[in-house]
């Protein structure tokens, strides 16, 4: 076969896998940029080719030949494997050292366990990871991305939103043997609460039950009880422990619900208008490693967006 023949079989074998996975010549055409006539006859001349059918014609649309659902199989799992191919190639040209600072929770509970898919794919690349709550200034220049809570600007520093949140009360399920009922914020009287004093940038100690509380509806309630932490992660362990009723960020306590180390005594659930940014200094995308690490985060928490939709109210 001629270098020409084989260029042209390329083309066709793209129309075709376009076509096939939208069962639509006419959708095929609008990704492709092309018209719907010129998608027809790409795919007349491969059926010319091969000398079968690769489409039914019908009248509401076309529909694969038995042919032609195992042409797009096998065109499926080789444009797969050099789409991955490339993935590696593309891979093993970025490298280097990365300075990532984030917040501890978040660090803790959320990137750390998806670091290892990080790795995988970039291979290369040396993090330098550090953990600083929002108090802490961020001064261009000590990072090359930072993730923060927070929906305040930052002066200097580009921006990427990542993940909203929602909070809510958690508690073990030890904690509610031999005491009252806790069916509603009415009931937290009877319970101490858990607080984090970092809760975001500039927040104070009972800041969040009184957010959480006010947002519900439930005014005018004395949360100036019960414990203190100064990190998020403190205050979920110590609610896991059976110290009190803790308030928890959707985005970081999903394992904990499944496992039924902590439950949601009651299923109201609130935006707390705060959400995880990742920033960083104009230019710093230019870099390959840096755009690297940017685009797998942006990934990740679209991943995540998926698996676990917010939802107002009810968890």
């Amino acid at each position: 076969m001629s270098r020409q023949l084989h260029a042209q079989t390329y083309v066709w074998l793209q129309v075709f896998s376009c076509a096939a996975r939208h069962l639509s010549f006419t959708r095929c055409a609008e990704e492709l940029h092309i018209t719907p006539g010129a998608v027809s006859q790409q795919i007349r001349q491969l059926e010319e080719r091969l000398g079968f059918r690769l489409f039914h014609r019908r009248a509401r649309g076309v529909e694969l030949s038995a042919e032609g659902q195992r042409l797009a199989i096998t065109v499926n799992e080789a444009y797969g494997s050099i789409d991955a191919e490339l993935r590696r190639l593309d891979a093993g040209m970025i490298s280097g050292i990365l300075r990532v600072r984030s917040i501890p929770s978040f660090l803790s509970k959320w990137l750390t366990p998806r670091l290892p898919r990080l790795q995988q794919r970039y291979p290369d690349i040396q993090l330098r990871l550090v953990a600083e709550d929002s108090s802490v200034p961020l001064h261009e220049g000590d990072f090359d991305l930072a993730i923060d809570l927070n929906d305040g600007s930052y002066p200097g520093l580009l921006s990427t939103a990542l993940l909203d949140e929602q909070i809510f009360p958690v508690c073990a399920p030890s904690l509610l043997r031999g005491r009252p009922p806790l069916h509603g914020p009415v009931d937290l009287v009877h319970f101490p609460l858990l607080h984090d004093i970092t809760a975001w940038r500039g927040s104070y100690e009972y800041a969040e039950w009184e957010f959480y509380l006010n947002a519900i509806g439930f005014e005018g309630a004395d949360v100036r009880r019960g414990h203190t932490f100064n990190r998020n992660h403190l205050t979920i362990e110590a609610a896991i422990a059976g110290m009190g009723v803790a308030i928890a960020r959707r985005t970081l306590l999903n394992d904990e619900l499944e496992r039924g180390t902590l439950i949601v005594p009651f299923g109201l659930s609130v935006p707390n208008h705060k959400r995880y940014v990742l920033l960083y200094a104009p230019g710093a995308l230019s870099h390959p490693g840096v755009r690297a690490v940017h685009d797998w985060l942006v990934e990740e928490a679209g991943i995540f967006r998926s698996l676990h939709p917010l939802n107002d109210g009810q968890l």
